[in-house]
């Protein structure tokens, strides 16, 4: 078992985890300084800490997994696809000027199949946050990503997308570029694609600006990432005018991938390990790339006109309610 670095993730939950890791470690280095031998206790201890975890994360609330997935060392969709694609290549520009570093995209290969990936992009500190306007896209991001996708379409390479995302930005220049009209034009367009699409919600999916690549024949969601329409403190302050009372709608919300997937908005939840994917990017990034590998296949089965009609049918229900 690893023992992690837990200083940037200072969470009130995650206090006794962190005691008793610095014991672990402490116990280590008493072990080497002294060339002592207490295997057993240490065992013991690693025991305790793993029981520890399991225990915790077993039982995180809602609004608990959302700061989870905020935390600067949970992997962003630039560390997963090393692990995923073989030889990768990341494409630059919407062809209208723009760059926008908060999405990112390019060419790889999942298990020798061409594909084309599009995701957002968040920052690992405050000056690369700033760089990718943490996470939050501008209207040429999606125009990127709509390229990106046009391409895929073009030359039948499957399309996998990553959401990671607080929402699209929101800012005035965003609004006189046409942010509503650069996500309306990705969701018409991702609806018509004859390829297979897989979206994936890895940490946090906000509003529309995850909706924006968020259309396709398959939805994953890792198991402490979160998905909603709005984040619970917006939802506290329109309903209650007080972002105090974020924890009961962050309930009310449903945005854990549990709740989800009874609602029928995904199809399956990628488990993370212990700890979350920070704990263990590698192995969280062996877990999606399986989910990957075995959708694509049943998705290639199915002829072109079935899988839109499928996908299609896939939205239409989504949100249908029944009276008493």
């Amino acid at each position: 078992m690893t023992i992690t670095d837990r200083k940037s993730l200072p969470l009130d939950f995650l206090k006794p985890v962190t005691e008793l890791e610095n014991q672990v470690l402490h116990l280590i280095d008493l072990i080497k300084q002294n060339k002592i031998n207490v295997d057993h206790d240490l065992d013991i201890f690693k025991k305790d800490l793993l029981d520890l975890k399991q225990d915790i994360f077993s039982s995180l609330s809602p609004l608990q997994r959302l700061h989870l997935v905020r935390q600067a060392d949970r992997p962003t969709t630039l560390d997963y696809i090393p692990f995923i694609l073989d030889d990768w290549i990341e494409l630059h520009g919407d062809r209208g000027g723009a760059d926008d570093p908060a999405m990112v995209g390019g060419l790889g290969k999942l298990n020798g199949q061409t594909v084309v990936f599009v995701g957002h992009q968040r920052g690992k500190d405050t000056k690369d946050n700033v760089a990718r306007n943490f996470g939050m896209p501008s209207p040429g991001g999606y125009r990127k990503a709509l390229r990106l996708m046009q391409y895929a379409n073009n030359f039948k390479f499957p399309i996998l997308t990553f959401i990671d995302t607080p929402g699209a930005w929101a800012g005035i220049e965003a609004e006189r570029l046409g942010q509503g009209e650069a996500i309306a034009k990705n969701l018409r367009e991702m609806f018509s694609f004859d390829v297979p699409i897989i979206c994936t919600v890895i940490g946090e999916g906000g509003s529309g600006g995850a909706l924006g690549i968020g259309v396709g024949d398959v939805m994953l969601m890792l198991e402490y990432a979160v998905y909603t329409v709005a984040t619970p403190e917006a939802c506290a302050a329109i309903l209650w005018k007080n972002s105090q009372q974020s924890p009961e709608a962050a309930e009310a919300l449903k945005i854990t991938s549990s709740d989800l997937k009874v609602l029928g908005i995904i199809d399956h939840i990628v488990p993370e390990p212990v700890g979350g994917s920070q704990a263990d990017p590698s192995q969280a990034a062996k877990y999606l790339k399986q989910q990957l590998v075995n959708n694509l296949q049943n998705l290639k089965l199915l002829k072109n006109d079935e899988r839109l009609a499928k996908r299609y049918q896939k939205f239409r229900k989504m949100g249908t309610f029944y009276e008493y």
